[in-house]
């Protein structure tokens, strides 16, 4: 079941107003947003959240896993909070932005074969493939 947003912010230092708004927010919207997409989300809202609040508070989210973020090719930040609770991977495309949760049982694997190989422990990685997903291609 997912965290409450009293829950999740537990997670990390001083539960303000601000940071429950942005969290509150990121359960409300599908797929990934720029910081600056839900800066003027919560504008339209009038929440009263400045962009380095929110920038700060997807960092810290970012940090505690309660939230994913990417990068697209062209280097922009993307976050949003995932429905899966456990590690996964995304597909994402290229020209809108869709983003599917995938499981990659062979790519975990790998990973742990490689960082065997060369003597790594405590491992973690992220994983996106980009591509252009079937709406786009038509």
């Amino acid at each position: 079941m997912a965290a409450t947003v009293n829950q999740a912010m537990a997670k990390v230092p001083r539960n303000t107003r601000q940071r429950g708004e942005v969290l509150a927010l990121l359960r409300e919207v599908e797929g990934f947003h720029s910081a600056q997409q839900l800066h003027q989300m919560l504008l339209e809202r009038k929440a009263g959240v400045g962009l380095t609040t929110v920038y700060r508070t997807l960092q810290l989210l970012v940090d505690t896993g309660e939230i994913d973020s990417t990068r697209l090719p062209g280097g922009e930040q993307l976050f949003r909070r995932c429905s899966q609770s456990k590690h996964h991977h995304h597909l994402v495309c290229r020209d809108c932005g869709r983003t599917v949760e995938v499981a990659g049982p062979a790519v975990e694997r790998w990973a742990d074969q490689l960082a065997a190989q060369h003597g790594f422990t405590d491992v973690g990685h992220t994983l996106e493939i980009f591509g252009t997903c079937a709406e786009c291609a038509r």
